[in-house]
């Protein structure tokens, strides 16, 4: 028997496993270090299609700095640290400073989470700023892209003279992935244009998703492309993305031009963050990869289309997500009444949501395999999403009777399982 520590919150929950039986499943990137300070550095003064960070600014200008939310895990404490005081020394005065926190229609940054998310010294001297989706007043319209999306964005975008955007590549389950753009759309972007550009990801005359829009997808994704166009109405003087390794330490930094640098840091997030499997099997354990990747149900979600890859249809998933925060969105359970994903998808034809279209994401699993719930969250909210409640992985395991061939995945939110038959 060997055992294995999976993520669950911020603990760890062990798990014993046959190696005849289970496989698990790990990126290329086990091994990497997290960077150092005069690293990060170095990716500020040699940026990719940008002149270096300290060439681009100077005292006088106004910068905003985009920072994610406490449901990504950026290293942001790291990166931004270094970035203002790079901007100090370039000249800029810290009052002439602002950070925004990139919610798109999450729940507001709380002030530890601030803390902890800038480090106690930037979130005392740098102004913070909190988006909101919802307040029409805070929003300010730039126009329409050639689709016909409004394009209605935090006003703070127009009040500094630059925009800096941060944040953490990883995949996404219908925009490819995040980083880049998504700290512009939705990240400050009006409801309205949230929901106008995730849209795009269901395909409503044929039914189900749209060609192009999936994970580790770029090109010919129209979620991707067009809050790519929506960021270049802004758009960004500077971009850093990292990629984490599984305590949330930058391993990677791809700092530059707000596209180009992107695009880079996915290719080389997919090579890393793959895995190529001859066959699915009938078992798969998963682990979100414990806080913040399973803070609440619909970033869960995440972890469980992974697993999804991995697993024989009709087969059985089990997903660890503690889901401290509950599901996400205290909506979240309505889409849940429709009697099945057909009945749901054209509710959202008509009255489209974005916490809709996860819902229906969601419950297009649930038809197709048994999905047991390790989680915090009443077992009555779990059933009523077409999932069983679980307390413990152990009775989960017991509970299925004799244990076929099955994949562990302990950062299921990043790894890609790639179906290649031999």
């Amino acid at each position: 028997m060997s055992e294995i520590q999976l993520g669950y919150g911020r603990s760890l929950l062990s798990f014993g496993y046959d190696e005849t039986r289970y496989q698990v499943l790990a990126g290329n990137s086990s091994s990497a270090k997290p960077l150092t300070d005069v690293e990060i550095g170095e990716a500020f003064a040699a940026p990719i299609e940008s002149q270096p960070l300290d060439d681009l600014f100077a005292s006088g200008d106004s910068i905003l700095i985009v920072v994610s939310d406490a449901t990504r895990a950026t290293a942001s404490a790291q990166i931004v640290n270094l970035l203002v005081r790079r901007l100090i020394q370039a000249g800029v005065t810290p009052s002439d400073l602002a950070i925004i926190f990139a919610t798109g229609i999450h729940r507001p940054v709380t002030a530890d989470e601030k803390s902890e998310l800038l480090t106690p010294f930037i979130a005392q001297r740098v102004r913070t700023i909190d988006h909101a989706a919802y307040e029409p007043s805070e929003m300010v319209l730039l126009g329409t892209t050639e689709s016909g999306t409004p394009v209605e964005v935090n006003r703070a975008l127009q009040d500094f003279s630059h925009v800096v955007i941060t944040g953490a590549i990883g995949f996404h389950y219908f925009a490819g992935f995040t980083g880049g753009r998504k700290s512009i759309c939705p990240g400050l972007a009006s409801a309205r244009t949230i929901e106008a550009t995730h849209m795009l990801a269901l395909d409503f005359d044929s039914g189900g998703r749209r060609a192009g829009a999936g994970t580790g997808l770029l090109e010919g994704n129209a979620v991707h492309e067009e809050c790519e166009r929506i960021t270049a109405m802004i758009p960004p003087r500077f971009s850093i993305n990292s990629i984490v390794d599984d305590r949330g330490r930058a391993v990677s930094v791809y700092a530059g031009d707000w596209r180009a640098a992107h695009r880079m840091g996915c290719g080389a997030y997919l090579a890393d963050h793959s895995t190529k499997i001859e066959a699915t099997r009938k078992i798969v354990v998963v682990s979100c990869g414990g806080s913040p990747y399973d803070i609440n149900l619909i970033q869960a979600h995440k972890a469980l289309d992974m697993a999804a890859h991995a697993c024989t249809e009709g087969g059985t998933i089990v997903l660890l997500a503690e889901c401290r925060d509950g599901l996400g969105q205290l909506t979240f359970l309505k889409w849940f009444a429709e009697k099945d994903s057909r009945a749901l998808e054209a509710r959202l034809r008509d009255a489209y949501e974005v916490n809709g279209q996860t819902a229906w994401s969601l419950l297009t699993k649930a038809e197709r395999y048994q999905i047991h719930l390790v989680s915090q969250l009443p077992d009555e909210t779990v059933r009523s999403m077409r999932m069983i409640p679980a307390h413990s992985l152990n009775d989960v395991l017991d509970s299925i009777g004799p244990q076929q061939a099955g994949y562990i995945m302990p950062r299921g939110a990043a790894l890609l399982p790639r179906l290649q038959p031999a």
